[in-house]
């Protein structure tokens, strides 16, 4: 776990609030659903899950490409 620092929340264009976060140790920003939208269908958006598959710590599955 490393340290965070907010730096402002915006709505993604599926309607879930999205924070933006600067990691201390990497200077790296991660961004994290804070609230999935009522009109959302994406299933991997869930509440605290970050949008970065690298950093997530559960529930992601990533795009299935169909053959």
């Amino acid at each position: 776990m490393s340290l965070v620092r907010l730096l402002g929340f915006a709505t993604i264009g599926c309607g879930c609030l999205c924070g933006r976060y600067r990691e201390h140790g990497t200077n790296r920003e991660i961004r994290y659903i804070e609230e999935k939208g009522d009109t959302c269908r994406v299933s991997g958006h869930q509440r605290n899950q970050p949008l970065t598959p690298g950093r997530v710590a559960h529930g992601f599955t990533g795009a299935v490409k169909a053959s």
